[in-house]
Order: structure tokens, then C-alpha cells, then sequence
């Protein structure tokens, strides 16, 4: 066997699906016996998206969409108690698809057993040793233990990761002690939904849409045509199963302590229940052990974690490919701690502060809030925290291009968003080299690596560099400038393909 991942949430489903592309030899191993149905992440939400068009998959993942037609981006999206609008953005960074987690995973699922991925449900990872030359992972399967070898191991499997554990890396952090409740209910009798979002209960009055903090807790409502949202958090000693379901009764019971009032509540049509903490593995790889995902790193905010933990996949699924196949440079594996650690980085920076935002309570708790939506409407600072929001913000290369180091969308293009022509970009699962300025020269150099790098041209108004060296994942490697001369730019594509993608075949 090439890969073992362990895990078949988003990001092990999402590895496995790019690995069996390449051709790798892929088992996948979860512990529970069936699919969960609990609809833990309610969609796609951030860069994933983008990837998954120049990927030339999105029409397949918005197909599967309950809302496929839902505007894009959706009219808000939460931020620390806030909701942020991004809608007057001709470009918005930040855009969202829904797609509730069953349905995510039934996707991936079948993308990568259309790949040829073994995927063995019931089958639980129990010891893991590891040589110079294989890691062989214990697992307790259905029919009894076995054991199993590979080139790598991937541990997928979420915050209580068994992987890392086995391969003793630490997860430092903090585990906040609140119990957040999430639920979508049909509007009962006796609620009406306003036209702004609030909601109108009788004998109790009005309730304002958005988020309301308490001394005892955080409520938050959305009302939206048929049914409304309904948010709680509160601390709790309370420790759940993660696969004992939430009812209506504990939500309801959840809003009366936190709002103090008793709230009708129509028939669920999402529910789930979750606890927040923010955590980063000290390494994301231990020898031939690696992690992604939930097993890697924790948020204490939602609308975060898929997106990134899809990302985490993309990133280490074709590294893991060149190393298999022979032709990576000594160090790319090594990358991905590196790229995907500053990712994380950035994203536990806003989902902090978002902790600080909506759990301040009382008149400063509230003055925090209103300054906070007032900055959030300037076009600059809504820009930085949609960047933010949707895994963009990973940083540039001191010294190079502007855009080097950081991930293709179509900002950095300048073109409209889900430009047709870039669709599919990088279906091939190879780096790519973008020709924006017919540069015949480049092109021949790119040529030296055939077998392994795919060289497109377009032509695109307002370029923003010459030519782009774009990895499977999206990352861009290096970038000659808009008329850049041959002598140096030849020079430096050749050694950022050495560096990217090895030496050139024989």
C-alpha cells in the first residue's frame, strides 16, 4: 500500500479522492461503522471553492447543493457575534456554497471510490509503528485486528486524533468550556418572521436578529422565510457524546437559560452540537506520519475548519504523489508543515479574535461590537477580513513577485469571478505553467519538464504578471513580471521548476 489515511471526514474523503487521481495505491480507514448524519459543517465556505472550479469539479459539488441557486455570496456571514456583508464587493473574497456535511461526505465518498480508493468502514486504527522505510498501522476491523504497511500514513481523524497521539505529537492549546448548540427549525405558530431577520414571539415581543449577549451565554436568531436559525452558547460542565444527537427539548432548554425566555421551536430540519477550541499540532509530520484536518489544528469558530482542512489535503496530496512516483525535489514533503502551519496561523489569529468579540457582554462588550461593524463596512477592512475568512491570507514571498506564495483566485487574476477559461486549470493534478503574454520562451523552458508540468496560455486583460508557475493546490510557486527579459526570467522559472518539480527528465 502507497497511503493509509485514517479518517473519512471532509479532509481524509478529500485526500483520499486527490491520491487515487494520481494513481496511488489508497486505503481509507474510519472507526465508525456507517456515515455520520449530523450535520456538523452546513457547506463549503472560502478558497476550497475556487479550487474546486480550476479543479473544473464545482459544477459537481453546487449540483449536489439543497440551494444550488443561492446567491453567491450569501447576503451575510457571521463574525464573531457580527454578520459581515461582502455583497457590495464586485469581487467578494468570501463566498460560500451549502452543502450540509452528509451530503459533503456522500460526495467525497463517491469521488474517491470512483478513483479506486479502498474505503473500509468499522475499522478502527489501534497501534502504529513506523522505520525509515514503511509505517504499519494496528487496526480492529470488522472480521478481527490486522495489520497494514505503507510509504505514509495521514491522520484525518478529528481533534481526539488517535494518529497523532500514537506518534506522540503534541497539541497545545486551549479548550474553551463553552457547549455551542446549533440548530434550523421551520417557524413555529406563534412566531413570525420579520423582514429584517428578528422575529416577532408572542407574549414575549421582538427579538433582533444577529447575536445577543448575556451573562450566562450567547443567543443568536435568523429568521429566513419558512424556518429560522437559532444559536446558543453557554458554559457547561456537561460532556457529550459526540454521537448522541441533539433534541429540540435541550435547545429549547439551552435558549431559556442563556435568554431567559421560553422559545417556540418548529420542527428541525439541522441540528448539532459542539464544543470550541483553539489548538495546532506542534508538527504536522512525525517521519513517514502526517496530519490534516482536525487532527492537525482547531478553530474556535465555525465556517472555518472544512474549508481549511480540504485545503490541508489538496496541499499534501500531490507532494505525497511526487515522493511515491520518484520525482519530488529533496524537501517538498517538508512544505507542506511549513505552508499549511502559516495558513492555520492566520486563521486562528480572526477566529480568536472572533472568541473576543462575541463573548463580551454589557454596554463595553456592546460598544466592541457596534466600532468593530462600523470598520467592517470600510471596503479595505472588509476586504483583509473576507481574505481572512476564506483562507487567502497565507502570505507572500519577501523579495519575489507580489503573488508569489499565495493562492490563485480571481483577484489575483483580475478577471470576473468563475472565469470559464480557467476552469479545469488544474484537473491534471500537475503544476502548471499560465502563459498570460505568449512568452514562447518560458514555454520552452517549461517544456524540459513534460512529463510533469502542463503549460497553459490565456490572454486576459490587465495581467498581472507575465507568466504564473501554479501548483496542484492552488499555491503559486513563482511569477516572471510583466515584461521581464528572457535572461533573467528563463533563469528563475528553471530553478523554481528544480525546486517545485525536481530535475528535468533525462
Amino acid at each position: 500500500m502507497d497511503v493509509v489515511v485514517v479518517g473519512a471526514g471532509p479532509t481524509g474523503l478529500m485526500l483520499a479522492g486527490e491520491l487515487g487521481r494520481e494513481g496511488i495505491r489508497t486505503l481509507l480507514l474510519e472507526r465508525r461503522p456507517e456515515p455520520s448524519q449530523a450535520a456538523k459543517a452546513g457547506g463549503l465556505a472560502g478558497q476550497i471553492l475556487q479550487l474546486l472550479h480550476y479543479r473544473g469539479e464545482l459544477l459537481r459539488f453546487r449540483a449536489a447543493s439543497p440551494m444550488a441557486d443561492a446567491p453567491e455570496p450569501p447576503p451575510r456571514f457571521p463574525f464573531g457575534g457580527l454578520h459581515l456583508d461582502f455583497t457590495d464587493l464586485d469581487d467578494s473574497p468570501m463566498r460560500a456554497l451549502l452543502l450540509p456535511q452528509p451530503q459533503l461526505e456522500a460526495l467525497l465518498a463517491e469521488r474517491a471510490t470512483e478513483r479506486g480508493v479502498d474505503v473500509r468502514r468499522g475499522h478502527e486504527v489501534i497501534g502504529l509503528r513506523q522505520t525509515e522505510r514503511a509505517v504499519t498501522v494496528e487496526v480492529k476491523g470488522t472480521d478481527g485486528p490486522y495489520e497494514v504497511s505503507a510509504d505514509y500514513v495521514i491522520g484525518c481523524d478529528g481533534g481526539r486524533s488517535r494518529v497523532r497521539d500514537l506518534a506522540g505529537i503534541p497539541f497545545p492549546g486551549t479548550a474553551f468550556p463553552e457547549i455551542e448548540r446549533l440548530a434550523s427549525v421551520t417557524v413555529p405558530e406563534g412566531v413570525t418572521v420579520l423582514d429584517d431577520g428578528s422575529l416577532d414571539v408572542d407574549g414575549v415581543g421582538g427579538i433582533p436578529f444577529g447575536y445577543t449577549a448575556t451573562e450566562r451565554g450567547v443567543f443568536a436568531c435568523n429568521g429566513m422565510g419558512e424556518t429560522m436559525g437559532v444559536y446558543t452558547a453557554e458554559v457547561e460542565p456537561t460532556q457529550y457524546d459526540d454521537d448522541a444527537p441533539m433534541t429540540i427539548a435541550e435547545l429549547g432548554a439551552s435558549v431559556k437559560r442563556v435568554l431567559g425566555i421560553d422559545l417556540p421551536l418548529g420542527e428541525p430540519r439541522r441540528m448539532t452540537r459542539f464544543g470550541y477550541s483553539a489548538k495546532q499540532a506542534d508538527s504536522y509530520r512525525d517521519g513517514r506520519v502526517f496530519l490534516a484536518g482536525d487532527a492537525a489544528h482547531l478553530f474556535p469558530s465555525g465556517g472555518v475548519a472544512v474549508n481549511a482542512g480540504m485545503l490541508d489535503a489538496a496541499n499534501l496530496a500531490w507532494k505525497l504523489a511526487g515522493s511515491i512516483q520518484g520525482w519530488a525535489p529533496p524537501g517538498l514533503l517538508d512544505t507542506y508543515d511549513a505552508e499549511r502551519r502559516a495558513a492555520a496561523e492566520r486563521t486562528l489569529l480572526h477566529t480568536r479574535a472572533q472568541v473576543a468579540l462575541r463573548s463580551g457582554h454589557g454596554p463595553g462588550g456592546d460598544a466592541l461590537r457596534t466600532l468593530f461593524q462600523e470598520l467592517a463596512t470600510d471596503e479595505q477592512a472588509l476586504r483583509r477580513l473576507g481574505a481572512l475568512m476564506a483562507g487567502l491570507d497565507v502570505g507572500t514571498v519577501p523579495g519575489s513577485h507580489p503573488l508569489v506564495g499565495t493562492l490563485l483566485h480571481d483577484r489575483a487574476l483580475n478577471v470576473d469571478h468563475l472565469d470559464p477559461r480557467f476552469a479545469g486549470l488544474l484537473s491534471g493534478g500537475h503544476p502548471v505553467l499560465l502563459d498570460l503574454a505568449d512568452r514562447a520562451d518560458l514555454r520552452k523552458v517549461a517544456g524540459e519538464w513534460t512529463d510533469r508540468v502542463e503549460v497553459v496560455s490565456e490572454s486576459i486583460d490587465e495581467r498581472p504578471a507575465d507568466v504564473v508557475l501554479v501548483m496542484p493546490d492552488g499555491h503559486i510557486a513563482w511569477a516572471a513580471a510583466v515584461d521581464e527579459p528572457a535572461e533573467t526570467a528563463q533563469a528563475a522559472l528553471r530553478e523554481a521548476l528544480a525546486t517545485w518539480a525536481g530535475a528535468p527528465p533525462a
